[in-house]
């Protein structure tokens, strides 16, 4: 005897969002491989080229834990694509400080990120695009903007490499 599946009274919101960004996350994976890089690495490259960044400030942009974190800085490192400096505004903190080699990187990293996400919105007609984002927008600026207070971490999708 099969049990019959509770009727939906609205799309399945989560699963296509869900999938979508796993799908995207998974292009973007595949187009920064090709220089070397990880979304990560691209994340703290570009966002230590804004300003003046401490490692901890850098993590809370890209939602990375700190041990996460500190290996993504020490790839940077190790290929010379940035470094640990002492801050200049405050001596006890350290910033990540690009290289003029990482900014290079970081410059080509944009362009790919920017290709990725061009292909996945020219999939979309002119008006659907613009309907889209104005929707995402909207959502991440107002309902979506806070998660809610979970009894347990709700988990991440697992990232296939």
């Amino acid at each position: 005897m099969t049990a019959m599946a509770p009727a939906r009274t609205e799309p399945d919101l989560s699963f296509l969002l869900d999938r979508a960004g796993h799908v995207l996350r998974t292009q973007m994976a595949a187009a920064l491989a090709e220089i070397g890089l990880t979304a990560r690495m691209h994340c703290v490259l570009v966002h230590a080229l804004e300003e003046e960044r401490t490692q901890i400030q850098l993590a809370e942009i890209g939602d990375m834990d700190k041990t996460t974190m500190v290996v993504t800085v020490d790839a940077l490192e190790k290929a010379g694509l940035a470094e640990r400096r002492p801050s200049g505004t405050d001596r006890r903190a350290r910033i990540i400080a690009v290289t003029q080699k990482g900014a290079e990187i970081a410059a080509r990293s944009q362009e790919i990120v920017d290709g990725v996400h061009k292909a996945a919105l020219d999939a979309l007609p002119k008006d659907e695009r613009e309907a889209l984002l104005r929707a995402m927008n909207r959502l991440v600026a107002g309902h979506l903007a806070v998660p809610a207070e979970a009894p347990r971490a709700v988990r991440r999708a697992r990232q296939h490499k």
